[in-house]
């Protein structure tokens, strides 16, 4: 009797098992012939992704900002705005990409957990079946089944398959337990993914706002460096035109004065009124800051100009004095120069003096040095009101700086 109540015991006890356990045999059939990587680590290995193309365009805004506050070229914001779309281009199709992968994911969730839901029906109505089973046939049923046995052979037989009998019970109950774990785990992975879903969604909508809006503010920015392009070399082209000309005029001035000073009754010819002893020592027409140098300059689109003088900046209205004593030889509007006065300080010697605002010299009128010729003006629409000085010895254009006061550069 002692034996049939421990078989017994073992009977009711897998029964108490088998009604308690249906969490977790689910997992392991997930985990078991599970691919190399799960659907959360692919996840989140696209989020590191798209992690990563944010830190770069938050990297390229910055760069913009940095831009435009130091005032560079307006190609070089062309170009960071460029690359700014082209990270925000993958962005959106990074994140086109996750939301297929969630998708999917969310219909392999799916499927797996109708099919859980259909099996843990079967093996409950199973296991509810062998619950009927053993409780019509009583608690001494595999005791007498055992008693019954006509032979010891027929008695091992009936042991092993009541013990098979029970190890079937007990994995119906294992796999019963494990489909719940199992429905469990793919419904909080369903409410993940949906979360997921209405995420990216949201995310995806913002950043193809900011994608029709980069793409709005490259094509504006393309416009105007296109146009600054063409004015710039318009510009440019006045420029050298304009430039062309005062030397045309400083030079037909030397060939009438050279010509003057051969005729057989000519004057002798006066002295420079600028020497060698002036370098370094000239007073500057007006007091301020240079605006630009003599040479060639690259401009802040990347374009360049080749300056024959030196901008000196100061407030409008300023007065402008001549460098030396001189005759005024050209007194008028010079194109790109502006209102512009030539002083002609003999020998061949000449000074320029561009931007003006008003001339307050005609020519032929002889001039002393320190006499004002002008104001300063804003000829350039590109530079601040400024005097443009060039100074040309024998005709042909030097850099100021070397006649000018050292302590003024």
């Amino acid at each position: 009797m002692g034996v049939r109540a421990i078989g017994r015991a073992a009977g009711l006890l897998a029964l108490v098992v088998m009604s308690a356990m249906v969490p977790r045999a689910l997992a392991a059939q997930g985990a078991g012939g599970a691919a190399a990587t799960t659907p959360e680590q692919r996840l989140r290995q696209q989020q590191d992704e798209l992690d990563k193309l944010r830190r770069e365009r938050a990297d390229l805004e910055a760069k913009m900002a940095q831009l435009q506050r130091s005032a560079r070229s307006l190609a070089d914001e062309v170009n960071n705005i460029e690359a700014q779309r082209s990270t925000t281009a993958r962005l959106v199709a990074a994140l086109d990409q996750q939301l297929t992968t969630i998708t999917r994911e969310v219909e392999t969730a799916s499927a797996g957990l109708s099919r859980a839901e259909q099996e843990i029906v079967n093996k409950r109505n199973a296991l509810q079946r062998r619950m009927v089973d053993i409780y019509k046939r009583g608690q001494l049923y595999d005791v007498e089944a055992l008693l019954s046995a006509q032979s010891f052979a027929a008695l091992v037989a009936r042991y092993k398959y009541l013990h098979d009998l029970a190890l079937h019970d007990r994995t119906l109950v294992r796999r019963v337990e494990a489909l719940r774990n199992n429905i469990v785990a793919q419904r909080e992975l369903l409410v993940r993914l949906q979360d997921d879903v209405t995420r990216n969604r949201t995310e995806k909508e913002r950043e193809a706002r900011r994608l029709a809006s980069l793409e709005g503010q490259r094509q504006r920015n393309l416009t105007l460096v296109q146009r600054s392009a063409t004015q710039t070399r318009e510009r440019l082209t006045q420029i050298a035109r304009d430039e062309a000309r005062v030397a045309s005029v400083i030079a037909s001035f030397e060939t009438a004065r050279r010509r003057a000073e051969m005729s057989p009754n000519a004057k002798p010819a006066a002295p420079s009124t600028i020497r060698t002893s002036d370098l370094g020592r000239l007073d500057w027409p007006v007091d301020g800051d240079i605006l630009y140098r003599f040479g060639r300059v690259v401009n802040p689109n990347n374009t360049t100009t080749r300056w024959n003088g030196l901008g000196i900046g100061a407030n409008a209205g300023t007065p402008v004095r001549s460098i030396a004593a001189g005759e005024v030889v050209l007194a008028e509007n010079v194109g790109t120069y502006g209102p512009t006065v030539i002083v002609q300080h003999g020998g061949g010697d000449y000074s320029v003096y561009g931007s003006l605002a008003r001339i307050d010299v005609k020519k032929g009128q002889e001039v002393q040095k320190g006499q004002t010729l002008g104001t300063v003006g804003a000829a350039d629409p590109d530079l601040p009101p400024h005097v443009h000085l060039e100074i040309r010895p024998k005709g042909r254009a030097v850099d100021p700086l070397e006649w000018l006061r050292a302590q003024k550069r």
